[in-house]
C-alpha cells in the first residue's frame, strides 16, 4: 500500500469528507458523516476531526488541509477571504494555520467580491475551482456550480475575475412551502429535467427574464384553468427559477464564453438538461473530484507532496 502523504478535508455546513492520500496521489481511505459545521461547533472541531482519523488509522503528524465553512467566522479558525480578482494559484498560501496543535493543519480561505453594487461571498466553491481548472485550459469560462445557493464563477487565464451568487435553490424551498404555490404542487415528486414543462420555462427565462414573477403565477393560474398536473407545475416552477439564474449569469460575460458545470448528484441532469435548453453545451466537471483534484493542488503547493 502507499505510504500516506496527507490528509483532505472538505467541511461544510451539514456534511463533513475526509480522505487520507498516499504519496502516489490516491485515496487510501474516505470517511463521510453529517458532522458538519454547525454540529462541531458544538462537538468540537478538534475533536470530530481526530475521531475521523483514528477510524481509519492515518499516522500521527500528517499535514491536513481543509475547505469549507470550517474557516468561516463561526467556524474552527477564521481563514478569511481572499479579494478579487484572484489567481486560483494564490488559494494555498492564504490557508491559515490551526494555532496551538503540534500537527500542521492549515484551512483554505474563500473569495470576496467586494463590488458595492454587487458584493459577494463563496467559501468551499474556491476549491473546487482550484481543482477544475486544470479540465478547463486557458482563456475565459463561465463556471456554474449549483446548490442551494448557486455559483457563476467568471475564469479569466486562471483568475477569478468575479463571480454571483444565486439564492436558487433556498427560493424554490420558500416559494412551494410558504406561497399559494405550495397547493398546486403538493402532490408532486421528483422533477425530470426532460419535462416539456421544465425546459419550456427555462427558454422563456432565458428570452424573458422579465417576467419571471408572472410566469410564477402561472403555475397556480395554470392548476386552476389549464389542467397543469402537479408534477408540470413543480417542473415549471423548477424551470422558472433556474432559467432565470442561467439568464442572469450569462448577462454578466460575452456571448460565447464556454460554460463548465461542476456538480454531483441530482442536480446535475436537471442543470444539464436547463444549460441544453438555454442552447449550451457545458464542460460537465465532478464536483467531488474537482473539490479533491483542488485540496490536492493545496497540498502541493503547501507542501510539496
Amino acid at each position: 500500500m502507499t505510504e500516506p502523504a496527507y490528509v483532505a478535508v472538505d467541511w461544510g455546513t451539514s456534511s463533513f469528507r475526509l480522505w487520507l492520500i498516499g504519496r502516489d496521489g490516491g485515496v487510501i481511505a474516505e470517511r463521510r458523516s453529517g458532522e458538519g459545521m454547525t454540529t462541531a461547533a458544538r462537538t468540537g472541531f478538534a475533536d470530530v476531526l481526530a475521531s475521523h482519523l483514528a477510524a481509519i488509522a492515518a499516522p500521527a503528524g500528517l499535514p491536513v488541509l481543509i475547505c469549507g465553512m470550517a474557516g468561516a467566522k463561526q467556524g474552527w479558525v477564521e481563514a478569511g477571504y481572499l479579494d478579487t480578482p484572484a489567481a486560483l494559484a494564490d488559494i494555498p498560501a492564504a490557508a491559515v494555520r490551526i494555532p496551538g496543535l503540534e500537527a500542521d493543519i492549515r484551512i483554505l480561505p474563500g473569495l470576496a467580491q467586494r463590488d458595492a453594487a454587487a458584493p459577494d461571498v463563496m467559501r468551499g466553491e474556491e476549491t473546487q475551482l482550484l481543482g477544475a481548472a486544470g479540465a478547463l485550459g486557458d482563456g475565459d469560462h463561465l463556471v456554474c456550480m449549483p446548490g442551494t445557493h448557486s455559483k457563476w464563477v467568471r475564469l479569466s487565464v486562471g483568475k477569478v475575475a468575479g463571480f454571483s451568487t444565486f439564492m436558487t435553490g433556498e427560493l424554490f424551498e420558500a416559494i412551494a412551502r410558504n406561497t399559494i404555490l405550495s397547493h398546486a404542487i403538493a402532490e408532486a415528486g421528483a422533477i425530470s429535467g426532460e419535462s416539456v414543462a421544465f425546459k419550456s420555462a427555462v427558454t422563456r427565462m432565458i428570452d424573458k427574464p422579465a417576467l419571471a414573477t408572472s410566469q410564477l403565477f402561472s403555475v397556480r393560474a395554470g392548476s386552476l384553468i389549464s389542467g397543469l398536473s402537479p408534477d408540470d407545475a413543480k417542473a415549471r416552477l423548477s424551470g422558472t427559477l433556474i432559467g432565470l439564474e442561467i439568464a442572469g449569469a450569462l448577462s454578466s460575460v460575452a456571448a460565447g464564453t464556454p460554460v463548465a458545470l461542476v456538480v454531483s448528484g441530482g442536480l446535475g441532469a436537471l442543470y444539464r438538461a436547463a444549460l441544453s435548453a438555454a442552447g449550451l453545451s457545458p464542460t460537465v466537471i465532478d464536483a467531488d473530484t474537482a473539490v479533491r483534484n483542488g485540496l490536492a493542488a493545496g497540498a502541493k503547493a503547501l507542501w510539496s507532496f
